[in-house]
């Protein structure tokens, strides 16, 4: 609770007054580290990602730990791009974490995850306007980074239990899929450009999805709809033990499939906005 009160006031300040990307991936970092220390809460093992054993993190689990923090942080935090998105997702990962965690027989962690997918319905409701455009409300940045922390301290609790875990690290990659992805992919052509990875554009999936010719609502269903599939996926193999190199490996090659889509897709784009000497917000737009 200290952590999330101490995360979410920083976010509220970046709301409000536009903070550094400095401060705000130092105050993650710093609130990683009081994860670890205080709550014991860290990354040791990934499991058998590679089909050749275990991989054991040892003295690196905790560096290995506040990149996982700030990761998840920043992929909910960049996701925030359309009306209803960022709680579609959250209601998706938070239910399929309840799931598992239900089956591993975690009645009180899922019940949580219940209560925080509970939490996520009124809020969409006010964000999509269906209570009037008056009442409408945003999550922010204080809500996005509460919600990605919350995440990744569910999946690194869950997943790093000592002896039998409730779910293995791989399956958490498919619960958090799309916004990962994202995440990763965007800061990929970002840098490939000469840019800041943290500058923000207009080349999300949401974005491409509108440029594409569908509606909010619509790109809002298509996405989260497609990050069902793959929280079904984890599950799946969750429950079946399908080995975690299999998991990884699969997960790796849907990743890289999307990576190039989303390359060409923009270069193609680009391309024809300079050709027909177009700005790219009004591209964007049409």
């Amino acid at each position: 609770m200290l952590c999330i009160c101490g995360l979410t006031a920083v976010g509220a300040l970046d709301d409000r007054f536009d903070l550094s990307v400095k401060i705000r991936m130092l105050v993650q970092a710093l609130i990683s580290v009081a994860m670890i220390y205080f709550a014991n809460a860290e990354l040791h093992t990934l499991g058998n990602l590679l089909g050749f054993g275990a991989i054991e993190l040892g003295l690196f689990g905790g560096v290995v730990t506040v990149l996982a923090v700030i990761g998840c942080i920043n992929a909910f935090n960049m996701v925030d791009g359309i009306d209803g998105l960022l709680g579609g997702l959250s209601i998706v990962t938070f239910a399929s974490i309840g799931i598992l965690l239900l089956l591993a027989g975690e009645q009180s962690l899922s019940y949580l995850c219940l209560l925080l997918v509970v939490c996520m319905v009124p809020y969409i409701l006010l964000n999509l306007g269906f209570v009037g455009h008056k009442r409408k409300v945003f999550m922010g940045d204080a809500g996005s980074m509460m919600i990605g922390f919350t995440v990744i301290w569910l999946l690194i609790g869950a997943s790093q239990t000592a002896g039998n875990p409730m779910i293995r690290p791989v399956t958490a990659l498919w619960l958090i899929a799309v916004p990962l992805m994202d995440m990763v992919a965007i800061m990929v052509r970002r840098v490939k450009h000469g840019k800041s990875p943290f500058k923000p554009d207009r080349e999300h999936l949401h974005h491409i999805c509108q440029r594409l010719g569908f509606s909010s609502l619509q790109t809002l269903t298509l996405i989260c709809f497609i990050s069902s599939v793959f929280a079904a996926v984890g599950i799946v193999g969750e429950v079946l033990l399908v080995p975690e190199f299999v998991m990884f490996y699969g997960f790796i090659a849907i990743f890289t499939v999307y990576l190039i889509f989303l390359i060409n897709y923009c270069t193609v784009m680009n391309y024809f906005r300079r050709k027909l000497n177009l700005p790219e917000k009004q591209f964007s737009s049409n």
